[in-house]
């Protein structure tokens, strides 16, 4: 397999994130404090760690094949870069905000106003589809602060928890996209190149589809066993061990994250006992 290169946040919210996707995919990364770049000891990746808003340009340009980025930053950049697997952590959402005392029925608020943002390119389509002809000041960084100091009348920005939002005095209004981590390609990867990238997506995937299951073990009277398996969605059938009580059986199967507690409920109702959940690192199919 060729070497390909992988460019992550230098520092923030998804640097440790995309450093822990990795480790969980089996890659061991040999880096320092305040390394640029770094090589994987026992893959074919290199990864390169990089200020969050050059990563677009370095992944359209080649440098870096490959990037984990939030789809924010994507849109917001609109370099010609392809989407291959949104990743499930990071999670947010691009929102407009206006202060907590104002008289805020719709968008049209908006009509004439001024907003403070970091996404000027993606607030602008918004507000464009809308039909809405606003002021869009750009910032970076601290935008929560805009409309205390009379800059602006609201502003863009990411929300997650929506604590900031609070402690500032704004209330959100409207959410303009959902966010989250994805992995990202250049056009530039050669056919040994995307061998290795085969073999990095088998083991995200075998990483992500553990994280959204769970594996359940119950023990059941023979009687109930038709049953019980007509509820559980396994990845073929569940496993059937006999007890050493007559009658009874031990099931095992496989369940997703988001069905878990209506699956269990169901179980329940159908005579399963002593249920045992266990989080499953990874799961290969």
């Amino acid at each position: 397999m060729s070497i390909v290169r992988i460019a992550i946040q230098k520092s923030g919210r998804l640097n440790q994130d995309s450093i822990q996707l990795l480790q969980n995919c089996g890659i061991h990364i040999d880096n320092g404090k305040d390394q640029l770049k770094a090589s994987a000891t026992n893959f074919p990746l290199e990864i390169l760690f990089l200020r969050n808003g050059d990563i677009p340009q370095y992944v359209e340009d080649g440098v870096a094949e490959l990037a984990i980025i939030g789809e924010n930053l994507l849109v917001e950049s609109q370099n010609n870069i392809e989407v291959i697997r949104k990743l499930g952590f990071s999670k947010c959402k691009l929102s407009l905000a206006v202060p907590k005392e104002a008289k805020y029925e719709d968008v049209r608020f908006f009509e004439g106003k001024k907003i403070a943002t970091s996404y000027p390119n993606t607030l602008n389509s918004y507000l464009n589809k809308q039909g809405i002809n606003a002021d869009i000041h750009l910032i970076k960084g601290s935008v929560e602060i805009a409309p205390n100091i009379g800059l602006a009348d609201g502003i863009c920005d990411l929300v997650s928890s929506g604590s900031t939002l609070f402690k500032n005095g704004l209330k959100e209004t409207e959410t303009i996209l959902t966010s989250e981590a994805c992995l990202v390609k250049s056009n530039k990867l050669t056919e040994a190149q995307n061998k290795t990238l085969d073999t990095l997506l088998f083991r995200m995937d075998a990483v992500q589809k553990g994280k959204k299951s769970k594996y359940v073990l119950m023990n059941a009277p023979n009687e109930k066993i038709e049953t019980i398996a007509s509820i559980l969605p396994g990845m073929r059938s569940p496993t059937v061990l006999p007890l050493a009580e007559k009658g009874w059986s031990s099931v095992h199967s496989v369940i997703e994250e988001g069905e878990f507690w209506k699956v269990i409920d169901q179980l329940k109702e159908a005579g399963a006992e002593g249920l045992l959940i266990i989080p499953i690192e990874k799961m290969v199919l």
